[in-house]
């Protein structure tokens, strides 16, 4: 289960949600230095600057991944691009199973950049 403080903006999620954002954690605690900073409606993934973060609704969890590439993938639920070197790809994960090897590389990509 999340820490305390991080539970807060999945107060009124399904439980479903909460097990897709323990998974995310779970990918997470392999980056050294990535630190979770929740906030009052959504939790920031940080390194020195922030490279995800996630926005919980009720029966699914917007995961916003930063990169500074478009992605050729279809599977973004929406993609935009915020300045010359970066995207913003936003993904409805609505089940544990959809964070898997794709969403994890993609979190280590946006990792790598925030350093």
């Amino acid at each position: 289960m999340p820490d305390p403080a991080a539970r807060a903006p999945l107060a009124t999620s399904e439980p479903t949600v909460t097990a897709i954002y323990t998974r995310l954690l779970a990918c997470l605690a392999a980056l050294d230095q990535a630190r979770v900073e929740p906030k009052e409606t959504s939790v920031h993934f940080v390194r020195t600057i922030g490279f995800a973060g996630v926005s919980p609704r009720k029966s699914a969890l917007i995961l916003n991944v930063r990169l500074d590439h478009a992605l050729e993938s279809e599977r973004p639920w929406r993609s935009e691009q915020v300045s010359k070197h970066r995207w913003h790809h936003e993904f409805r994960l609505e089940q544990p199973d959809d964070v898997d090897e794709e969403i994890v590389e993609l979190l280590r990509e946006a990792y790598a950049l925030a350093g």
